[in-house]
């Protein structure tokens, strides 16, 4: 590695985790799942995924479904440009008030039951045969609100009615870490979803760690974490929050360019080892991209608790990785790469170079997981074991079971 790299461990700067193996417990337990369910699902603000740059005018609308705690939350614009959320319940008699994943309405949400209507602000307008009921009160019959907010374009709900605290004092530190950074230049080029039969745990854990990817990914991005100077270290900085993390990697800028259709690609356009997407100009950098400004500077990760990733790759590109649990062992993962929209045919045979490369290498994550949770359940061990450059997965659950802890009180 050409950049200085510290003697010391992570982990003994957060004595508080401790450098001892972690149970196997939280990963395989109903009771466990239940109590992140209610103390820490319930009581946190949840990323979406989605962008408030996929539902542009009045009346365009998404629905998200977060199983875990049995709600369909309808986000909608309204005519005054604003976003809000509700529960997506008909106050009739309780069914959704839309099947659409996404749509646009041009005046109005209309059930498609019995036909109630409702204004985008989620006022209750009109009653389908209201002279048939009796001593309906329509002032009491909106759609119940959900809490709404959004950073960097990302939209943010909270299932408790009464949250404890805002969005901003949630994320804490991250929005001043990437401030600057160009989220609103890159749009949605492709995007992945799958379920796993795995535990929510199982899948954050797989993007909170570099560990992997000199094994795992040998063959979608090979050598691209070899150090020869000092072999057992892939990481350049961690830092942690008192509930998100951040971690920075080190990488060579080499690994989807290899072989004559990789070179061809990066040449012509923007690829993850290409000069376009790595950083060109440090003045440019926000403050928590490659804190280190290190010249073999590959990625960071950034943990948004309890169910977001950011992978940056540059100042051009990133990608996320959003996790919805669905039961103990079963989880909804949707991953998605942003990339500046392509404007030549060169880059578009570019574009989907990278995305072919990308769907491999998640593949390639994806291949693992649902056979780790098998493992942990089959009572082969009892514990998980940690290395340093593994702190982002240790302070994860610490602050899990913070929050477990605090819910009780």
């Amino acid at each position: 590695m050409s950049t200085a790299t510290r003697s010391a461990r992570w982990t003994l700067d957060y004595p508080r985790l401790g450098t001892g193996p972690l149970p196997v417990e939280p990963y395989v337990s109903q009771d466990h799942f239940e109590l992140v369910r209610d103390r820490v699902f319930r009581r946190s603000w949840l990323c979406t995924g989605k962008r408030t740059d996929e539902i542009p005018r009045p009346g365009d609308f998404l629905v998200q479904t977060v199983e875990m705690l049995g709600a369909s939350i309808l986000v909608v614009r309204g005519k005054d440009g604003a976003l809000r959320a509700f529960h997506n319940v008909c106050k009739h008699r309780g069914n959704k008030l839309t099947r659409a994943a996404f749509g646009s309405c041009r005046a109005a949400l209309v059930c498609g039951y019995h036909g109630w209507v409702y204004g985008f602000d989620g006022r209750l307008a009109s009653v389908t045969e209201e002279d048939m009921f009796f001593d309906l009160r329509k002032d009491g019959l909106d759609l119940t609100p959900v809490a709404l907010d959004t950073w960097a374009g990302f939209i943010f709900v909270h299932l408790d009615p009464e949250p404890k605290e805002t969005l901003r004092e949630h994320l804490g530190e991250l929005p001043a870490l990437y401030a600057g950074y160009p989220f609103d230049a890159l749009s949605v080029s492709f995007s992945y979803t799958a379920e796993l039969s795995c535990g929510w745990n199982v899948l954050r854990d797989s993007q909170l760690e570099g560990y992997h990817l000199k094994y795992l990914h040998k063959r979608t991005v090979p050598g691209s974490m070899v150090n020869r100077a000092d072999p057992s270290r892939h990481t350049l900085d961690f830092k942690l929050f008192r509930r998100h993390a951040v971690g920075s990697w080190y990488g060579a800028r080499s690994g989807d360019d290899t072989g004559p259709v990789g070179r061809l690609a990066a040449r012509i356009g923007q690829t993850l080892g290409s000069a376009a997407t790595a950083l060109s100009d440090p003045n440019r950098w926000p403050v928590g991209l490659n804190p280190t400004r290190a010249a073999d500077w590959f990625f960071d990760v950034c943990y948004v608790f309890p169910n977001f990733h950011i992978i940056f790759v540059g100042l051009h590109a990133f990608a996320t990785h959003t996790m919805w649990p669905l039961t103990r062992n079963r989880t909804r993962w949707n991953a998605r790469g942003y990339f500046p929209p392509v404007k030549t045919l060169p880059e578009r045979f570019s574009r989907e170079f990278t995305k072919c490369g990308i769907r491999d290498l998640w593949l390639e994550d994806g291949s693992m997981l649902e056979g780790t949770q098998i493992g942990l359940e089959s009572g082969a061990i009892r514990e998980i074991q940690i290395q340093d450059q593994e702190i982002m997965i240790r302070h994860a659950e610490a602050v899990v079971h913070e929050m477990i802890a605090d819910g009780a009180r």
